[in-house]
């Protein structure tokens, strides 16, 4: 992977773990690291299932792609804070 890949994903990470972050309703106990690294991993792994479901390669903007990574994010961003919550 080239650095603009590397720049590329984080930049992605950034967008998608942000939106995934604001679907989730309340404070998230979760620093900003965290919502990136998650947003990368839902990045990855939406682009995978929009791949596998046909829809990741559409005439404009890949909405349904977006959607899924935006949700992917958001119930990563859920389960992080819920699994950080417990521990206190």
């Amino acid at each position: 992977m080239e650095i603009s890949g590397i720049i590329s994903a984080i930049v992605i990470g950034v967008i998608i773990g942000t939106l995934g972050r604001l679907v989730v309703p309340g404070r998230q106990r979760i620093g900003i690291l965290w919502t990136i690294l998650i947003g990368i991993v839902a990045a990855l792994v939406g682009a995978a299932i929009a791949s596998a479901l046909g829809v990741a390669d559409t005439k404009g903007v890949d909405w349904i792609e977006w959607l899924i990574q935006i949700a992917l994010a958001a119930v990563g961003v859920a389960a992080l804070d819920r699994a950080k919550t417990a521990r206190r």
